[in-house]
């Protein structure tokens, strides 16, 4: 391995921290499931490289069920979401996932 393929490795491992830094601290459910799926993202970045450097075909199998994983999660919870707006009635655009300070912030603004 030479020096490029250790600079994607720590590239790749860098991203990860900082999205498992983003879902341990939250602070609101969609703060988590954005952090969620972009650590399965950079998941299937990090099998995309190891599979190109080391042109081994067998990873790709398990970089679409990655794939296809993140992709189901996000719009799972985009449904639950989207129902949860329609249960509450009120219609008025607000995000259920933002802390009320946050929600404060945002309609002074």
């Amino acid at each position: 391995m030479n020096l490029v393929d250790h600079a994607l490795y720590a590239l790749i491992a860098g991203g990860a921290l900082l999205a498992l830094v983003r879902l341990a601290r939250g602070p609101s459910l969609l703060d988590r499931v954005v952090a969620t799926d972009t650590l399965l993202v950079i998941i299937s970045a990090g099998l995309a490289v190891h599979a190109a450097l080391t042109q081994d075909p067998t990873v790709v199998p398990v970089l679409v069920v990655v794939a296809l994983l993140a992709f189901v999660g996000s719009v799972s919870v985009a449904r639950y979401i989207g129902g949860m707006l329609l249960r509450s009635g009120t219609g008025d655009g607000r995000d259920p996932g933002l802390p009320v300070a946050a929600e404060e912030r945002e309609n002074r603004s």
